[in-house]
């Protein structure tokens, strides 16, 4: 999957459909094993944490993204989806404070788009 700085543009911008606030998208390159890139957002509660993910799950695959696996979903505080070299992170902010994942992957660069 060729993740260039336009689509990742049109990820954040799927993302900010919905409202998701606090978007930090992290270059795990070279870090990490997993993927490529995290995307961190906060949803300001499970049901938009829902809509959040609901939203990517159609949107991703229109614009060649495939959704690998959804998890955590029906309790709706962190939701992963996995995307392959992309992995979301959509969160309540209790569990985004909690986990604090952009100080757990301190060595990863902020993309800014």
């Amino acid at each position: 999957m060729n993740l260039d700085e336009k689509i990742l543009q049109q990820v954040v911008d799927i993302v900010g459909d919905k409202k998701g606030s606090a978007i930090v998208l992290l270059d795990l390159k070279g870090i990490s094993l997993i993927t490529d890139y995290f995307l961190i957002v906060t949803g300001n509660s499970t049901i938009q944490v829902k809509a959040i993910t609901e939203h990517l799950e159609d949107a991703l695959p229109a614009i060649g993204i495939p959704v690998l696996r959804i998890e955590g979903l029906p309790e709706a505080q962190w939701v992963l989806i996995d995307c392959g070299d992309l992995i979301f992170h959509v969160m309540t902010p209790n569990d985004r404070e909690f986990y604090n994942l952009e100080r757990l992957w301190g060595d990863a660069k902020v993309v800014s788009l």
